[in-house]
């Protein structure tokens, strides 16, 4: 396990050129609204803590992408951001009717209830868990107000043609029957279009993901990851100071299978035999929801990944997460309480980007309750940091001079750190 107090070794290394690979989690929309993001908050930030960052676009014109020209602590850093595009596989696991929508609803609750896993998930954190249920308990209240039209419908439109046509009572049952149906789809196609708003439908195509292999890789997402791979092992032998991994929400458990394979391979990383110019290889998790994989039956390929990566001198991997964060398993170490964690585990580092205290009272209070708004602030701009050493600072990481071990690798765990090993399910592959 990692101690209370335990390190990373800074890598000592100024950066002048990094490249980062961002993984973003399950997430339909084009990779362009990264890039959008970025530009609008790193424009805050700047104004606030005196940085200059310049958005421009990206020189590897092969993969979706920008570059950023930052002076940050008087230091000019240029960075090449490229996003791992899985939002196609999103998309098309997402391209489902309404009726089929309900029977992932039984199939998702079948794996995560049968399995036990959604019990051993609330005993973790409750956060994350009710995100987990309120897509149930909304997609079910939504269906028995659509039998309730459908009846009401159903009912009126017998009377009517029976008192109105002098339809026979077969006649009518059968008009009654016909606009039932018509009125109930029609109320739950409504209903999908204002989940913009309500979130249930994305949120149960999300869990439906995970919980279609109960753990495993669909075959299209495993080819992808292979594909991933390629991309950061070429950044590995070219002329980088650091190649720097993002994860965020269910991209920090794709990052990790990609990068224990890389570690896994061997060849040419850091404290695997490569040379003194070689690039610093560092990992990034942001808003983890990665139990919500790993606690699952079929993982064992996960969790198996999660026991090499925290055991691996070749990176340097820091998770930051947030109480405040009710979409995230906050504060909890991935690899421990998934029941993996090797004698010589060293990662991840889990720090807390303290929200509460990281925004000023007045933007906590405007962000409060916006759930899915703030497990997006990791990538956004701060209205409170100083400056000081420590502070995260997603825009002084992703472009500022200091690798990701000398900016936050030197911290002491988060106090509210959860290590205590909660999954049923711990066999590995």
């Amino acid at each position: 396990m990692v101690r209370e107090g335990t390190a990373a070794a800074g890598s000592g290394r100024r950066v002048a050129r990094r490249r980062v690979f961002y993984v973003p989690g399950f997430d339909p929309f084009p990779p362009r609204r990264y890039r959008e993001l970025y530009r609008r908050e790193a424009a805050l930030q700047a104004a606030r803590s005196g940085h200059r960052i310049a958005i421009a676009a990206a020189a590897d014109t092969g993969a979706f992408g920008w570059q950023v020209r930052a002076t940050i602590e008087g230091a000019p850093v240029t960075a090449e951001v490229t996003v791992l595009v899985w939002s196609d596989i999103v998309r098309a696991s997402m391209r489902q009717g309404v009726v089929a929508t309900y029977v992932q609803l039984w199939q998702t609750a079948r794996v995560y209830i049968g399995s036990g896993t959604l019990w051993r998930l609330m005993r973790l954190r409750k956060g994350p868990t009710i995100a987990a249920v309120y897509p149930v308990a909304v997609l079910l209240g939504e269906l028995a107000l659509a039998l309730l039209c459908g009846a009401a419908a159903a009912v009126l439109m017998r009377a009517a043609a029976a008192a109105l046509a002098g339809a026979g009572p077969v006649v009518a049952a059968l008009a009654g029957g016909v606009a039932g149906l018509a009125a109930g789809v029609a109320m739950l196609r409504g209903f999908r279009r204002l989940d913009g708003r309500l979130f249930a439908h994305y949120l149960m195509h999300d869990y439906a993901f995970s919980a279609q292999g109960a753990g495993r890789y669909p075959a299209a997402l495993s080819t992808r990851l292979d594909a991933f791979r390629a991309r950061i092992a070429a950044a590995l032998a070219e002329d980088w100071d650091e190649v720097l991994v993002v994860g965020h929400s269910s991209g920090v458990h794709l990052a990790v299978t990609v990068l224990a394979d890389l570690v896994g391979a061997g060849a040419g990383l850091p404290g695997q035999g490569a040379g003194q110019g070689a690039p610093v290889l560092s990992f990034l998790s942001l808003g983890q929801a990665v139990p919500m994989v790993s606690f699952l039956p079929q993982a064992q390929r996960l969790r198996g990944d999660l026991a090499r990566l925290s055991a691996s001198d070749a990176l340097v991997w820091v998770d930051v997460s947030a109480p405040g964060d009710g979409c995230c398993f906050a504060l909890c170490d991935p690899v421990a309480v998934s029941g993996v964690a090797p004698a010589a585990q060293r990662w991840p580092l889990v720090l807390s980007a303290a929200f509460s205290r990281s925004l000023s009272p007045a933007r906590w209070r405007a962000l409060r309750w916006r759930f899915f708004r703030l497990h997006f602030q990791y990538l956004c701009a701060f209205d409170t940091l100083t400056g000081a050493p420590g502070e995260y600072d997603y825009f002084a990481v992703t472009a500022g001079p200091l690798t990701l071990a000398d900016r936050l690798g030197w911290r002491a765990p988060s106090p509210g750190r959860i290590t205590a090993a909660k999954s049923r399910y711990r066999d590995v592959a």
